[in-house]
C-alpha cells in the first residue's frame, strides 16, 4: 500500500517505508513552542493508553511490551502461514502514522495539534508485502540481532536529536523559525527509525535498511 502525496513528491520510493514532514514555512507559534510539553499531555496521555493496551502491562516497560505485541502475532502469521492479513497490516499503518504525528509535534516541528486519523502535514507510507513472494519466512527469528548495528547508532543519533529540538526551542522563541538543517536532520533521524521498524517490527520487508538520514 503506498498513497501518494504531493507534499512528498521529494521523498525517496526506493525502500517500502517512507516518511515526510512538510517545513512549516513563515512565523511559528511561539505560545504554543514555550508550552509544548504541558499542551502534549492530553495526546501523550493517548498514546500511553494505546501501548498499554497493545501490551496488557502496566509497568514501565509497557511501550517495549506493546512493539513485541504488534511484532509476536505477526511473526507467527508468516513464519506457519505466510501470510500478512491486510487488515493487521492497515492497524499498524495507522498506529505508526499516529506515533509520528505525536513525535513530530513534540520536536517542535509542526504546530497542529495531533489528530488521531488525519495525516495532516505528516505523510508516513508503507508498502503491503505479498508475504509468500516478498518475504522469507524464517527472516523475522534473525532480524533483531541483524538489526542491533542500527540500534546502537539510532541511540546515539537520539541524543543528538534531543539536543536539536532543544536548541530549535531557543530558535523559535527567539526568531519565531525551526532552522531548517536542524529539522531535516531530526527528520532524518525519523526516517531511519522508521525504516529499522518497519524491517525489524513491523516486517513488512526483508531488505536491510540503509544506514542513511536520507
Amino acid at each position: 500500500m503506498s498513497n501518494t502525496h504531493d507534499a512528498s513528491a521529494s521523498v525517496s520510493t526506493d525502500y517500502p517505508a517512507r516518511l515526510d514532514i512538510e517545513y512549516p514555512e513563515g512565523k511559528r507559534n511561539r505560545a504554543t513552542t514555550i508550552f509544548r510539553v504541558i499542551l502534549a499531555i492530553p495526546i501523550v496521555i493517548v498514546v500511553g493508553f494505546l501501548t498499554r493496551s497493545l501490551s496488557g502491562d502496566q509497568t514501565d516497560e509497557a511501550g517495549t511490551a506493546a512493539a513485541f505485541a504488534l511484532f509476536a502475532p505477526t511473526l507467527l502469521m508468516i513464519l506457519f502461514r505466510q501470510k500478512y492479513p491486510r487488515w493487521w497490516f492497515d492497524w499498524n499503518l495507522e498506529l505508526a502514522r499516529f506515533f509520528t504525528r505525536v513525535t513530530a509535534y513534540l520536536a517542535l516541528m509542526r504546530d497542529e495539534y495531533p489528530s488521531t486519523d488525519e495525516q495532516q502535514a505528516v505523510h508516513l507510507d508503507l508498502d503491503y508485502p505479498d508475504a509468500a513472494k516478498d518475504l522469507n519466512r524464517w527472516m523475522p527469528l534473525v532480524k533483531w540481532l541483524l538489526a542491533i548495528p542500527h540500534y546502537i547508532v539510532l541511540a546515539l543519533l537520539a541524543v543528538a536529536a534531543i539536543v536539536s529540538v532543544v536548541i530549535a526551542w531557543f530558535a523559535i522563541i527567539f526568531t519565531g523559525r525551526y532552522p531548517r538543517g536542524l529539522f531535516d536532520f531530526v527528520l532524518g533521524v525519523q526516517r531511519w527509525g522508521l525504516r529499522v521498524q518497519a524491517y525489524m517490527w513491523l516486517l513488512i520487508t526483508d531488505e536491510y535498511p540503509p544506514f542513511s538520514l536520507k
